[in-house]
């Protein structure tokens, strides 16, 4: 069986040499089984050691779970750096690290200026990866250092930043009179997510020849976690769905119910005689004639039946107006 400090390394070796393998060309698939046998070699094992191995790893998941933890760390450091060297080579920052309050300033920390022609001005471009949120705050931050002769009115200092969002742009200008740390701060709500950041410094000597140095360079990056202003949308959001829910009851039709409730309203309004209302004034229970009770049973049933035919035509009504819309 192969030990564990062996067994880390191998599969450390063993990971970047799959990795390499499936990036290959289908030309060049040959190649796979050439880098995992050279692994091998390099441990002095072969595939049939590093199966039966794993088996026993397997059983004994504490153990494999410990060397995957180193495995993995080494990895990503790997990775990082390989980052870090196409950065370079591209010439653009790396990825930002996630998370809020992080200073994603990716270049040198310390500048010196001297306000000649070739060397008077710095300038920057970030492009916003997939860490930056919708409705990130930027803060730029610069120390400066005036060196002799001490910077007058005739000779400015201006720092200024850039944000480009899907939607607009918006910038800042600061104008430097001293030394000591300058900062500038955007930030936009409704603008859409950032797509880049740009800024510059810009020194200008005049006649009288000086030298700015500028450092503590910090470019931080805060995430939005106003409470209120979330609040705030989600109250817009409900208003604007009550809205909609209003207008869609008022465009609703008349249901069955609505018609039960125009009939029960229709009976209500029905005018009583004196006799009538005397009566349920003294709670007495009149006796009636059978004539009296054959009349009411009649108008009764004429009731019902211009109650269905109502019903009828209201019914006609509403089929007329779904086929025939205005």
């Amino acid at each position: 069986m192969i030990p564990e400090s062996k067994m880390e390394n191998l599969l450390y070796d063993y990971h970047l040499a799959k990795a390499m393998g499936d990036n290959l060309s289908y030309s060049e698939n040959y190649k796979k089984a050439l880098y995992m046998e050279a692994v091998f070699n390099k441990y002095g094992t072969t595939e049939a050691a590093f199966d039966s191995s794993m088996v026993w790893y397997a059983r004994n998941t504490e153990i494999l779970s410990k060397i995957y933890e180193k495995v993995n760390k080494r990895l990503k450091i790997q990775r990082d750096e390989i980052n870090h060297l196409i950065a370079l080579r591209d010439k653009k920052p790396k990825m930002s690290a996630p998370g809020d309050s992080i200073d994603v300033w990716a270049w040198q920390r310390v500048l010196r200026l001297a306000g000649e022609m070739a060397d008077k001005q710095y300038a920057f471009v970030l492009p916003a990866d997939t860490n930056f949120k919708d409705r990130d705050t930027l803060v730029w931050k610069v120390r400066y250092h005036f060196l002799n002769p001490v910077p007058d009115s005739s000779r400015t200092t201006v720092m200024a930043m850039q944000i480009i969002y899907e939607k607009d742009t918006i910038n800042r200008v600061e104008k430097v009179k001293g030394s000591g740390t300058r900062q500038i701060r955007l930030y936009a709500d409704t603008l859409g997510m950032m797509k880049e950041i740009r800024g510059f410094i810009y020194y200008s000597a005049g006649e009288r020849k000086g030298i700015m140095l500028a450092d503590k360079l910090e470019l931080t990056r805060y995430h939005c976690s106003d409470s209120l202003s979330v609040s705030a949308r989600d109250s817009l959001n409900k208003e604007r769905a009550l809205r909609a829910d209003s207008l869609k009851n008022k465009q609703a039709k008349p249901t069955s119910d609505s018609l039960k409730q125009i009939d029960d309203k229709d009976q209500d309004h029905i005018r009583l005689t004196p006799e009538e209302m005397n009566r349920r004034r003294s709670g007495e229970r009149p006796m009636k004639r059978q004539e009296q009770v054959e009349t009411e049973e009649h108008i009764l049933q004429e009731r019902i039946e211009q109650r269905r035919e109502r019903q009828l035509n209201q019914r006609r009504n509403q089929s007329n107006r779904r086929q025939n819309p205005r």
